[in-house]
């Protein structure tokens, strides 16, 4: 069993539009085709086929939902399932039927009518009968693709859970329980290093965990436990949530909280059951899935940003007997010699020398009396005026020529 810091040949990654894109492709391609060779009748040929692919669908739609009305009215919370037809798939194949068929109307059938009548009759019937049988079901790789995209696998909700009910909790108390605990274990405060202040989870793709880390790798030893965390959560009051200091020896000794992914022994007991019908593909399948989820989900979260770190861990080598050690040490290396931006210091401007008040105001009046955009900064100061005061009256014409007009009263 060995250990990778990256592996991104293991962890699958989400499904692209490349399916799309090529069918929409090769389906602008074949238009264009079918315009050069049919010309006039390129239209109604586009109308029978997509009348034909339309149909199909929607009568085995029909018998799904006869199915449901027979047989699941209660799954509809009361509501009569006459309210959801497409919950069946009746409606886009309608519209389509009815666009088609109109198109087709106003420009004329390419075949004559009983040979489209029977195309219309055969089709339909035998695509759901097929459909039955099995030969016409999605294929694997769209199921995974349906599940993947609503997040319908157990990956998925387990990994939510394991962040909502657990990892939301602890890890932004985690900084403070392991100043607390350095605190009162004086002799391990040297141990921690800046990059193991934070909590290991352990992912096993083969889902097999050990309870006791010792029994896995005689390098790692358990140390202590970090103060208990007590919250009121589900109707138990304080419920105590605990973490696990160990010891890893190699050149020189590292104290960590390190921990197993625990919804990872759901994943193993459902493979272990043959009711579940989980088998071993399935089950790393479904742990690379869980190591997405839950990183994207952990990426995204700023109450947990810089307090985890996710450790997947192969199972295809099984040789080295130190394989969790060097995996440790290597991720506590890894998170020391991280880069952080350093901000420049600012910049400190030497003193200027003492002025007057009005070699100041000089300085800092512009051409039109504003002050100047690298001066704004500055501390303002007092400028008095020496001028003698002024009224504030207009002037006053008091020439001779000049009698002023009245308005009608003396």
């Amino acid at each position: 069993m060995t250990c990778h810091v990256s592996q991104p040949e293991l962890v699958p990654s989400p499904r692209g539009p490349l399916p799309k894109w090529c069918a929409l492709g090769v389906a602008v391609v074949s238009m264009v085709m079918a315009t050069i060779l049919f010309q006039e009748t390129v239209v109604g040929w586009v109308c029978v086929a997509v009348l034909l692919l339309s149909l199909c669908p929607l009568v085995h739609g029909i018998f799904l939902f006869l199915e449901e009305v027979v047989n699941h009215n209660n799954r509809y919370r009361g509501h009569s399932v006459l309210a959801h037809p497409w919950d069946c798939g009746l409606m886009r194949p309608l519209l389509f039927i009815v666009l088609s068929s109109v198109v087709l109307r106003l420009s004329g059938s390419p075949l004559p009518l009983p040979h489209l009548w029977i195309l219309l009759w055969l089709c339909p019937v035998l695509y759901a009968a097929l459909r039955s049988l099995g030969v016409l079901v999605l294929s694997e790789v769209e199921l995974s693709d349906i599940c993947e995209t609503r997040q319908m696998n157990v990956a998925h909700g387990l990994a939510w859970s394991f962040y909502l009910g657990y990892l939301q909790l602890v890890l932004p108390r985690l900084e403070e329980a392991i100043s607390a605990f350095c605190a009162s274990h004086q002799s391990s405060a040297s141990l921690w290093s800046r990059g193991s202040k934070r909590l290991f989870i352990l992912i096993p793709i083969n889902a097999n965990i050990s309870h006791k880390l010792e029994n896995e790798d005689e390098r790692v030893h358990f140390y202590d436990s970090l103060p208990n965390s007590q919250l009121d959560r589900g109707g138990v009051r304080g419920r105590v949530y605990k973490h696990s200091v160990y010891r890893s020896l190699e050149d020189q000794a590292h104290d960590c909280v390190l921990e197993y992914a625990t919804p990872l022994l759901t994943l193993h007991s459902m493979s272990q059951d043959r009711s579940a019908a989980f088998g071993e593909p399935q089950r790393r399948e479904q742990v690379l899935l869980f190591y997405r989820t839950l990183r994207d989900i952990l990426e995204r979260s700023l109450e947990c940003r810089n307090r985890y770190t996710l450790i997947l861990l192969n199972d295809e080598h099984e040789g080295d007997p130190h394989y969790l050690s060097k995996c440790i040490l290597r991720h506590l290396h890894q998170q020391d010699t991280e880069e952080y931006p350093i901000l420049p210091s600012p910049r400190i401007h030497p003193p200027q020398p003492e002025q007057t008040p009005l070699t100041a105001q000089g300085q800092h009046m512009g051409a039109w009396g504003g002050h100047r955009g690298q001066d704004l900064s500055k501390d303002p100061t007092l400028m008095f005026s020496t001028d003698t005061p002024r009224t504030l009256r207009g002037p006053v014409e008091t020439s001779d020529g000049f009698k002023p007009k009245h308005n009608g009263y003396s």
